[in-house]
């Protein structure tokens, strides 16, 4: 007997909720953060590592692996879950924004995206349909609907157009996907950073229904103070009884902002990719571990982090091997950002769980003003 979807609040402080939803390939607990495995990978790491941090699920990139090695191959070889070696849920978006932000010579309508690819040039149509067939031969246990996100800043009537748009690609979403019990569709909030737009966007898809609600369109050039802005309201459009997610979403204060605003979803390259290019994420803040004054320190990136970076290597070493160009380098320091950020996801929950959210909060902030120790 199949699993239904399902999410259930067990707590709540102030508008920060705490709880888990509920899969056929096992529980996320909420609020969750998402590791991305664009290409199914999470880069410079084994899918049981990813698991190791605290991951209870992870991101796939439905652009990307449409074009290589293609969504039918993925299939034919058993899905996603399988071809990547991860046996816990994973969400795929709808590949609108890559499409947007990556492809080629591409050409908006209202049937879809025409685009070539960024790889070798070749001509593809992404529809809402397209999307659809796409995410089901992967497997994914969360679909996104195949939305239009304009960069930000834009004009009203660009950003009005825009989610109109999105809103009936949104019912075409809907009406593709189907009946697939055990899987679910989530569809996407859009409307800028103007109110009237973001209550219009909720109210269409409440109309439409779906299995949880994503806030599309931040973290797209807009700034922090403009996003939270956006999220002072717009979690609370959304059905409460719906898990709701921050897309691409973000930076360790983001995510603290955007949880405290009633957000239970994120996902973000951020860990990875700052752990490739020699940033870690720490509670003193970020660390850029290729700096001189780390080339004689003996001491962890943070005494109190448990990952293997900081369990077993000093920063003298951290530095010498991303100065080397050694592949361990973005390993220890992606497991660290990932590890880091679950711990982040962790301590909320039980903040929220034990309402001292806002106590956590002020802990949080005030350790990241002290900024990283002193060198020696």
């Amino acid at each position: 007997m199949t699993v239904n979807f399902s999410f259930e609040v067990a707590a709540t402080d102030g508008r920060a909720r705490t709880g888990h939803i509920t899969t056929p390939r096992g529980e996320i607990r909420t609020p969750a953060f998402m590791p991305v495995g664009t290409a199914a990978t999470v880069k410079a790491m084994m899918p049981e590592s990813v698991a190791a941090t605290g991951a209870d699920i992870l991101l796939g990139n439905t652009y990307h692996l449409m074009l290589r090695p293609t969504a039918e191959r993925i299939a034919a070889l058993g899905g996603l879950h399988k071809f990547m070696n991860w046996q816990g849920p994973i969400l795929t978006d709808s590949g609108g924004f890559q499409v947007m932000s990556l492809a080629d010579l591409r050409k908006l309508t209202e049937e879809g995206v025409a685009f070539r690819s960024h790889i070798d040039g070749s001509k593809h149509m992404l529809t809402p349909e397209r999307s659809m067939e796409i995410q089901a031969l992967l497997g994914s246990d969360i679909v996104m609907c195949f939305d239009e996100c304009p960069a930000l800043p834009a004009t009203d009537k660009a950003v009005a157009d825009s989610m109109e748009l999105s809103m009936r690609w949104a019912r075409r979403s809907k009406e593709a996907f189907g009946d697939r019990p055990g899987h679910a569709l989530f569809g996407i909030q859009q409307g800028g950073v103007t109110p009237e737009l973001r209550g219009a966007s909720a109210e269409k898809l409440k109309e439409i229904g779906f299995d949880g609600y994503a806030i599309g369109g931040l973290a797209v050039g807009e700034g922090q103070d403009a996003m939270f802005g956006v999220l002072d309201y717009a979690p609370d459009m959304l059905p409460e009884d719906k898990p709701r997610y921050l897309m691409g979403v973000g930076k360790p204060d983001d995510i603290v902002g955007a949880v405290a605003r009633g957000v239970d979803m994120m996902d973000c390259v951020l860990p990875s990719r700052s752990g490739r290019t020699g940033q870690a994420w720490t509670r003193r803040g970020q660390v850029n571990i290729k700096n001189a004054r780390h080339a004689d320190d003996s001491r962890p990136l943070d005494e109190e982090c448990t990952c293997p970076a900081c369990r077993n290597y000093s920063r003298a070493y951290l530095h010498h091997v991303f100065r080397a160009r050694e592949m361990i380098s973005g390993m220890l320091l992606t497991w660290h950002n990932l590890h880091y950020y679950q711990q982040l996801m962790s301590g909320m929950r039980r903040a929220i769980a034990d309402r001292t959210f806002d106590v956590w909060q002020v802990r949080f902030h005030a350790e990241r003003l002290d900024g990283d120790i002193e060198a020696l």
